[in-house]
C-alpha cells in the first residue's frame, strides 16, 4: 500500500507525461475528493500538507490554521500535482475550508513538551477538538475524520460525543489515527530481524499512549526466531517512541515528519476504501466491540462508507494478552475522561 502510494507520487512528479496523467485523474480515472487539513500550518500538519498535496487521489486540498496558513498554501500550491490548495485561517474561514470534504485529517493541537505525557495534552487539546468537530459536523457531516490530535485515546471520544449532540454521528465515519505506532512496529521489527522493512506487516491494537499501545509481533511478517527478551524490548520501543523523538530533539519538538507520513498513509488508504479499492486494510482506534471497551485499536477493512468491518484480535501470545489486560484500565480511563470533558 505505501510503495503504491509512493509509486503514484513519483509518476506524477517525475513522469515526461505527468501532465497527461494529471488531466487523466482529474478528468476520469479517479473521482474528485477534497481533503481538508485542519491545524495545516502546524509541526505535522506543513509536511502532511505536503504529503497530501503529492497524492494523485487528492483533486481538492484545503488547509486551515489559526494562522501563517495563506503562506504554507501559497507554497505548497507551486507544485505540479493534481491538486488545487486553498488556505483558510480564522474561525470565520473554517466553514468554507470544510465545505465538501471527503475526508478531514485534525493534527491540530499542541506538541508533547518533554516530561509532559499525552495526558497533559489533554486540557488543551480538547478544547481545541470540541470546537473543529462541532463545525465538521455543521459543514461535512458525512465527511472521513482522521484524528491526530493528541491524547487520540480521548480525542476520538471527544469527537464521537460532540456528533452525537449534533445528530450526525457515524461510527464508521470516525477514526483515531494509530498509523505510526504501525510504522514504528515495522521499522523495528525489520531491523531486528533483518528483513526488508518493506515485507514487513506488524498489527498495532488498544490505544494510542504508553501501554495501551500494544503491537502483535506474535503476527508479524515475515516470521523471524526472535527471543522473548527480543520482543519485549520491540515492544517497550514501540510504545515510547514518541519519548525517543522528544528527547532526541531536546524538548525543541516531537514526532512530527513520521507522524506527518503516518497521517498521509492512513488518509490514502481512507481515499481508497472511498474510491471502491478492494481489500484496504490498516490499523485504527475506532468504535469497537473486539473488547469490552467502547473503542479500541485494530485492523479495519476500509470501503466507500468508512469502516467496512472490524477485524478481531486473531491469536495472541500469553505475553500480549497479558499485555492486553494490563491496558484495558488506562485506555478505559483515558475513554471516559474524553466523554465526560464532551459531556459537561
Amino acid at each position: 500500500m505505501r510503495t503504491s502510494m509512493l509509486r503514484s507520487i513519483k509518476s506524477l512528479t517525475t513522469s515526461p507525461s505527468a501532465h497527461i496523467l494529471r488531466r487523466g485523474y482529474a478528468s476520469e480515472a479517479v473521482p474528485q475528493r477534497k481533503v481538508t487539513v485542519l491545524g495545516a500550518a502546524g509541526g505535522i500538519g506543513q509536511p502532511l500538507s505536503l504529503l497530501m498535496k503529492l497524492n494523485p487521489l487528492v483533486s481538492n486540498l484545503a488547509l486551515y490554521d489559526i494562522a501563517n496558513t495563506p503562506g504554507v498554501a501559497a507554497d505548497i500550491s507551486h507544485i505540479n500535482t493534481r491538486s488545487e490548495v486553498v488556505g483558510y485561517a480564522s474561525d470565520a474561514e473554517l466553514g468554507k475550508a470544510l465545505e465538501g470534504a471527503d475526508v478531514v485529517i485534525i493534527p491540530a493541537g499542541v506538541p508533547r513538551k518533554p516530561g509532559m505525557t499525552r495526558d497533559d495534552l489533554f486540557n488543551i487539546n480538547a478544547g481545541i477538538v470540541k470546537g473543529l468537530c462541532e463545525a465538521i459536523a455543521k459543514h461535512c457531516p458525512k465527511a472521513l475524520v482522521n484524528m491526530i490530535s493528541n491524547p487520540v485515546n480521548s480525542t476520538v471520544p471527544i469527537a464521537a460525543e460532540i456528533f452525537k449532540k449534533a445528530g450526525t454521528y457515524d461510527p464508521k465515519r470516525l477514526f483515531g489515527v494509530t498509523t505510526l505506532d504501525v510504522v514504528r512496529a515495522k521499522t523495528f521489527y525489520a531491523g531486528k530481524a533483518m528483513v526488508p522493512v518493506a515485507e514487513v506487516n506488524v498489527p498495532v491494537v488498544g490505544g494510542h499512549a504508553g501501554i495501551t499501545i500494544l503491537p502483535l509481533f506474535s503476527q508479524a511478517t515475515p516470521k523471524a526466531n526472535l527471543s522473548d527478551e527480543e520482543l519485549t524490548a520491540l515492544t517497550k520501543r514501540t510504545q515510547d517512541g514518541g519519548t525517543e523523538v522528544v528527547e532526541a530533539k531536546a524538548g525543541k519538538g516531537s514526532a512530527t515528519l513520521s507522524m506527518a507520513y503516518a497521517g498521509a498513509i492512513f488518509a490514502d488508504a481512507c481515499l481508497k476504501g472511498l474510491n471502491g479499492v478492494p481489500d484496504v486494510i490498516e490499523c485504527s482506534f475506532v468504535q469497537s466491540t473486539v473488547t469490552e471497551l467502547p473503542f479500541f485499536a485494530s485492523r479495519v477493512r476500509l470501503g466507500k462508507n468508512g469502516v467496512e468491518e472490524v477485524l478481531g484480535l486473531g491469536s495472541l501470545s500469553d505475553y500480549e494478552k497479558e499485555g492486553l489486560e494490563k491496558l484495558k484500565p488506562e485506555l478505559l480511563s483515558s475513554i471516559e475522561k474524553g466523554i465526560k470533558f464532551a459531556t459537561q
